[in-house]
């Protein structure tokens, strides 16, 4: 694809991610509900405020593009200076502990593992690896490499790193996908199963073709998950931008209305449809709604263009 159509393809992602993170963050925790009584949302609120998903994505995004490419220690105090500059994002307590650990000397990619024995498998690192299935878009197996890293700083737990490179492969694929043709679920998902190493996700992802259709939303929860591990949501953002890849409101209105971990889930969805279709297919009202989208895109927008024209960096 020609580099210049891939740039708004690259703000479609982060933008795309934030606002179904700024959205999705009303619904946390909270049951199921119909499709028809999340948009009203958007319209009663003021202001989309992100939470930890969008603020650590930006962190990965600032050190990629800093590092020219990924540095493992750069990232974590990255994570950690942003932390320190905003810790009223939403942060879980497992973070902000691992943070402190390497500013204290700890390795950063050894800390995480001291503090969850085995590693966390939740899906921290997942919700903020889109930038790296934008910059490594082109090689699958850097990509894997990379996110597997990118996730080792907090969640070291097989599950969770597997979690981190699916949800960047599927968001490079998109990206790699032309919006103006119609995607190949089918195809799609056949090289998403391809890709995945751990048996556990490639059966998630044999039971996501088997759901396109499904009405029934609690099905789909029980099969796919809506919970704060990786495993029980990257497949389902996944799902949610497959079931309309065409809209990208349609894409994260649904994946809000599965409740549970809704800021993840629908940040991750926002992130794939985004990539794919493009910053243009995002409501202008809810953009304009977006706290520091000016930033988040113009970040974007660097990121494509080490992308793009790497030798300028």
């Amino acid at each position: 694809m020609h580099k210049l159509r891939l740039k708004p393809k690259f703000s479609g992602c982060l933008v795309g991610a934030a606002i179904g993170d700024g959205l999705g963050s009303w619904q946390e925790g909270k049951g199921m509900t119909e499709s028809e009584k999340v948009e009203p949302l958007v319209e009663k609120l003021r202001q989309l405020i992100y939470t930890d998903d969008t603020h650590m994505t930006i962190g990965v995004t600032e050190s990629l593009i800093a590092s020219k490419g990924f540095n493992g220690e750069h990232m974590a105090q990255t994570f950690l200076s942003n932390y320190e500059a905003e810790p009223w994002r939403g942060y879980g307590p497992g973070p902000p502990q691992i943070f402190r650990m390497i500013e204290t000397g700890e390795p950063w990619n050894s800390a995480a593992r001291k503090l969850y024995n085995g590693g966390s498998m939740g899906n921290g690192s997942a919700m903020r690896v889109a930038p790296v299935g934008l910059l490594y878009s082109s090689d699958p197996a850097k990509l894997r490499e990379i996110a597997y890293q990118s996730s080792s700083i907090t969640h070291s737990h097989e599950l969770g790193r597997e979690g981190a490179a699916l949800q960047a492969y599927a968001v490079a694929l998109a990206l790699n996908t032309s919006s103006g043709e119609e995607l190949n679920q089918k195809d799609y998902l056949l090289r998403l199963q391809d890709f995945a190493q751990n048996r556990l996700y490639k059966e998630k992802v044999a039971r996501i073709k088997e759901l396109l259709g499904e009405q029934d939303k609690a099905r789909v929860v029980t099969v796919l998950g809506n919970g704060i591990e990786a495993l029980r949501s990257v497949p389902t953002a996944i799902y949610s931008f497959l079931r309309q890849p065409g809209a990208y409101k349609d894409t994260v209105i649904y994946a809000i209305s599965l409740g549970g971990d809704t800021d993840t889930i629908a940040s991750m969805a926002g992130a794939i449809s985004g990539a794919y279709l493009g910053i243009d297919a995002i409501p202008g009202e809810w953009k304009a709604k977006l706290e520091n989208k000016d930033y988040i895109e113009a970040l974007a927008e660097r990121l494509w263009r080490l992308t793009a024209f790497p030798y300028e960096y």
